[in-house]
């Protein structure tokens, strides 16, 4: 008896997306190959290059795709109703989650995309805009305006995320999870985001 091959292209590019991912947590990405995504995803370099063009082009959809989840997650984790700090607390604890889930991504992301050239520099302007868009989503309500809240700008949300991302980065370059920096993280995004005298 034969077993008929089932798998579907969308299959073929969740494997290889996720031996990407694994072979960045085992060996890093700057020393990841394409034979190294092609084994792990335990798959063919012809079935690669039908999805990818590359190496890059691969991480490229890894860390979109991710980047896409984790602001659907934060957004997700915000109640509107609850009081603005717990709102903050809320974001911010989910991000540092997802940040801990992929630890491996997150860092490379930050510390490896720079190397892409223009191809990393366009996916960072995409990325931050999307993460700009989050944030000013999650401050643009009534309940918060009747407080003094109102919608952060665009340079007070590149401030914030800019500044958690590298504290993120920087604690797991240390050998810590990006929870540690909990307390840290809240504590700064209600400051930075709290009612206007």
């Amino acid at each position: 008896m034969t077993r008929s091959n089932t798998a579907t292209p969308v299959d073929f590019r969740r494997r290889l997306l996720d031996g990407m991912a694994a072979a960045i947590g085992e060996i890093g990405y700057r020393d990841t190959t394409v034979a190294d995504v092609v084994r792990l995803a335990k798959t063919s370099r012809r079935t690669f290059y039908e999805h990818f063009a590359s190496k890059e082009t691969c991480f490229v959809a890894l860390v979109t795709e991710a980047n896409d989840e984790m602001i659907r997650r934060i957004a997700g984790a915000v109640d509107p109703t609850q009081p603005w700090p717990v709102q903050v607390r809320a974001a911010v604890v989910e991000w540092l989650a997802c940040s801990d889930a992929e630890r491996a991504v997150t860092h490379s992301w930050i510390r490896d995309m720079p190397a892409l050239g223009s191809l990393g520099r366009q996916l960072q302007r995409d990325m931050l805009e999307k993460f700009v868009d989050m944030v000013q989503a999650l401050t643009d309500s009534e309940s918060l305006r009747d407080i003094g809240i109102y919608r952060v700008d665009r340079q007070m949300a590149i401030l914030l995320l800019g500044g958690l991302r590298e504290l993120i980065a920087s604690n797991v370059e240390e050998g810590g999870e990006a929870m540690d920096i909990t307390e840290t993280a809240v504590r700064a995004s209600i400051a930075l985001l709290g009612p206007r005298s």
